[in-house]
């Protein structure tokens, strides 16, 4: 991703997180977490108190792989590590919430397999992968959840849209997970195709 579609991703979170701020229920509850798959994995944002975030700027490169299986296997790792659970002495964490956005498909086909019940043990309230743009394939996000949204263009608009509902879903998570178990998705905006 380039250009203008990793300008408005960044913008698209900023906005977001100013969002987030203004519910009093995420600000009690919401920790934020970024994780880049390129050729790479790498925690551009490690979990974080969403008072403390200062987002920074996410920047991938020209072209390359999508590691998204090893990704996916990081964040697995992680959520084994920061999540905390509930004993009968302690309160732990809410389920987390997962948001997956992808321009291609996973280079990494065999690790991606791999990790999809890895995933699936984790816990996660709700998982949402996002299939941005014509070179994208829902597809293979379809085996790890029945979540899977498409996003036809990747202009500023579209993504603008797509994190608006990022942060309606949050903001609907953090004021009723802890009343009951399940989470709803908001109705999406037109830019966002729910893929069946």
């Amino acid at each position: 991703m380039k250009g203008e579609p990793i300008v408005s991703i960044n913008v698209g979170l900023q906005s977001m997180i100013s969002s987030l701020r203004q519910s009093p229920y995420a600000l009690e509850s919401v920790h934020i977490s970024v994780t880049t798959f390129d050729s790479q994995v790498k925690d551009v944002l490690p979990l974080t108190a969403l008072e403390f975030v200062n987002m920074p700027e996410i920047e991938c490169p020209n072209s390359g792989a999508t590691m998204l299986g090893a990704g996916l296997e990081h964040i697995c790792e992680k959520v084994r590590q920061e999540v905390l659970h509930s004993t009968p002495d302690v309160k732990g964490d809410w389920r987390p919430l997962l948001f997956i956005m992808t321009d291609g498909k996973p280079s990494d086909t065999l690790a991606f397999s791999e990790v999809i019940p890895q995933v699936r043990s984790c816990n996660f309230a709700m998982i949402v992968a996002c299939a941005a743009g014509p070179k994208s394939d829902p597809e293979p996000l379809r085996r790890l959840t029945d979540k899977v949204v498409q996003l036809d263009t990747m202009d500023s608009a579209t993504f603008s849209g797509f994190f608006q509902w990022v942060t309606a879903t949050v903001t609907s998570g953090s004021s009723s997970i802890g009343a009951t178990d399940t989470l709803a998705l908001p109705p999406p905006p037109p830019e966002v195709q729910i893929v069946f």
